[in-house]
């Protein structure tokens, strides 16, 4: 599955150079004005990328593709004079609200991926940091999993003294312009779905020492113009 994923954003970037060379030579050739397309036309590279990130994705991360596509809509809307700039008035509180909407939705809006991940069976974690910063050390030698969200704030999550109830939990981290720095111990194995928009998500941890029977902790990661890190 993997390999045919890369297959087929290898074909698109394909296609898309085959399409940029062929209007250079009809640009060589006096049939149009190559820059008199870019400049109207250059909000069509982050449609691409969208479309990039989706195909790429298997259709998984669906809101980093639909982001870029829309971000180029608008910008391309506004180059072909179907939008002016009265529109700006109205697209920054647009925006705050399809955000909200998406932090709310994004379970359904994720498609397939963390879909095999084990169900949050009890708030165990249940953190929001919004402005502000939290630190919280998790002790509990039966955790069950939550969640964690840091919106304009910091959050640092400390897992290094805790153990799982029956080997395996499930975190859903969410940062929007903020960030969480997440510590776990060595030994336990993390499965990790990511939706990063304008934000990283990293894991930063040392070579795991990972067994057989090793702990495993299931990250649904979240970052919307903030920063995700995992760390032993």
């Amino acid at each position: 599955m993997t390999s045919h994923r890369h297959g087929s954003g290898r074909i698109f970037w394909g296609l898309v150079l085959i399409i940029i060379g062929s209007l250079f030579l009809l640009d060589r050739m006096g049939e149009l004005d190559f820059g008199h397309i870019i400049g109207h036309f250059w909000p069509v590279v982050f449609i691409l990328i969208g479309f990039s990130i989706l195909i790429n994705s298997g259709f998984r991360d669906v809101g980093s593709g639909m982001f870029f596509i829309l971000f180029g809509a608008i910008f391309l809307l506004f180059e072909l004079g179907v939008l002016d700039h009265h529109f700006w008035h109205y697209v920054w509180p647009l925006a705050i609200i399809v955000l909200g909407l998406w932090i709310i939705l994004k379970p359904v809006l994720r498609g397939s991926a963390g879909r095999d991940f084990p169900q949050i069976k009890e708030d165990d974690l249940d953190a929001t940091a919004v402005f502000t910063s939290l630190k919280r050390r998790i002790e509990s030698k039966a955790f069950k999993g939550g969640e964690a969200t840091a919106v304009f704030g910091s959050m640092d999550l400390d897992f290094t003294p805790a153990a799982l109830a029956e080997a395996q939990a499930t975190v859903e981290l969410t940062a929007v312009f903020g960030g969480i720095d997440i510590r776990v111990p060595k030994d336990w194995k993390i499965v990790l779905s990511s939706s990063p928009i304008l934000g990283g998500i990293h894991d930063r941890r040392s070579a795991p020492r990972e067994s057989g029977e090793a702990a495993t902790l299931y990250l649904k990661a979240t970052a919307v113009f903030g920063g995700i890190e995992i760390k032993d």
